[in-house]
């Protein structure tokens, strides 16, 4: 918000209904803070201040609300201004918000759409969920190479005011076929007469219509774009994706990936609009899997219960060695699975990941086991053997948990599920089985029983 007036001062302007005082006011924000400032508000004051607005200011604000803001203001409407505020809408947008109305309201404004625009949503709408299809835009400048610079920029005057983005240009033959990129900054660098073809990039950075959307922010991550072009499977330019809609993408992946991490179906919702029966139900799968697997901690114990009669002090160790077990494990799955999702590990570097894993679990096992081998000495003296199956133990231990947990995530990939999936809580439940059978495989022999 702007510093001469907080959100307390212009809720006051809407409860005293100093509206002219209020529009005065908004009309020096950005649309994203009227946006926030709308949101909270109640129903009627919703619809009384969105109402206000300026024609050229109200659909870019209508854009930055949430699903329930604009089913509430599109209800409120009639069909003229619901007309004018879908035209006004950048198609992305539209097709955004279309999506995740009630099938009831989207009849209603497809149907106050024109027929180009209603065509070119449904057009969108047919791409596949989370591909770059479904997040493109359609308004972007398009050129022909034989333009000279000149022509360029007479033709991004004209028609640059209703695109997404001017500063990056799309060069097309007469079927739309995509041949090269030109920017803003190529036309000012280059005289007026040079011809369009003689200073495009032909080596065009662009994506499938079909392809995923997490490719596509790859893509914007690795190259630094501010826009990329989406094509047909016959190479005809049919949108763009811009770093806006890439910013959403990569936000709405990284928190897939984390509630995936601590063992959750991702919601599509944000926590606080997300009912309590359905917050369950995404968490409850999850944590039945990982209880029914820890069964196997409880089979293994019940297994080696002879050597807690002979030894009781045996069983002391246990939630030490679980829990190291598992940490060492999660730290590395987070490591690779952070790795993989920005590109800097793939599947061919298994054995790399593998390598690099052993050497550090043997350095961080032998520094945990030795520290625990001395403490133990001193609290148990002479009972030197069991303090080295302890120490054999957790050294041993480590290392396997910090191989499992480099390893998972990339065979998760291998058989093309989520890395992701392969995180914290199933690496533990893992390793817990994994560090019981080898701390009681090494008890027996050492000592004996």
């Amino acid at each position: 918000m702007q510093e001469s007036y907080n959100m307390e001062e212009l809720m006051e302007f809407a409860d005293s209904r100093q509206f002219r005082k209020l529009k005065a006011v908004l009309m020096e924000f950005n649309e994203v803070d009227i946006a926030a400032f709308i949101e909270a508000l109640d129903s009627e004051k919703t619809v009384v201040v969105f109402r206000m607005l300026p024609k050229e200011m109200a659909s870019d604000v209508f854009a930055c609300l949430d699903v329930e803001k604009q089913e509430h203001i599109i209800n409120s409407m009639t069909d003229h201004e619901l007309g004018t505020i879908v035209e006004d809408l950048f198609v992305d947008d539209a097709v955004d918000m279309l999506e995740e109305l009630p099938a009831s309201v989207v009849k209603r404004v497809l149907r106050n759409a024109t027929p180009d625009t209603r065509k070119l949503i449904n057009q969108f709408l047919n791409y596949p969920e989370n591909s770059a299809g479904s997040i493109m835009t359609a308004e972007y400048v398009g050129l022909k190479k034989t333009m000279t610079v000149a022509q360029a920029f007479d033709y991004i005057r004209k028609h640059g005011v209703d695109k997404e983005t001017i500063y990056t240009c799309y060069v097309m033959d007469a079927t739309r076929r995509l041949e090269g990129v030109v920017t803003v900054k190529d036309l000012l660098m280059n005289p007026y007469e040079m011809a369009i073809g003689d200073i495009m990039d032909t080596h065009v950075i662009k994506a499938v219509t079909t392809e995923d959307q997490e490719e596509v922010a790859d893509s914007f991550r690795k190259y630094g774009l501010l826009s990329l072009p989406v094509v047909d499977h016959e190479e005809r330019l049919v949108g763009i994706v811009t770093v806006d809609d890439v910013v959403d993408v990569m936000e709405q992946e990284a928190t897939e990936d984390f509630e995936k991490m601590a063992a959750m179906i991702p919601s599509e919702k944000p926590y606080l609009k997300t009912s309590v029966f359905q917050l369950a139900k995404n968490r409850i799968m999850w944590l039945l899997v990982l209880m029914i697997s820890s069964m196997v901690t409880g089979g293994i114990l019940a297994r080696y219960e002879s050597a807690f009669a002979v030894i009781p002090l045996l069983v002391t160790f246990i939630p030490m060695l679980t829990d190291t077990g598992g940490n060492a494990g999660s730290q590395s799955s987070t490591m690779i699975i952070r790795g993989m999702a920005v590109g800097e590990i793939g599947t061919r570097d298994v054995f790399r990941v593998l390598f690099k894993e052993l050497k550090v679990a043997i350095l961080v096992g032998l520094i945990l086991g030795l520290v625990n081998y001395v403490r133990l000495i001193i609290l148990y003296p002479g009972q030197e053997m069991l303090c080295l199956t302890v120490m054999l133990s957790l050294l041993v231990t480590v290392i396997v948990a910090k191989t499992i947990g480099g390893v998972l995530p990339i065979a998760a990939k291998v058989f093309h599920m989520d890395p992701a999936i392969m995180a914290a809580p199933l690496i533990t439940t893992i390793v817990d089985a994994v560090s019981l059978i080898i701390y009681f495989q090494l008890a027996c022999r050492l000592l004996e029983l």
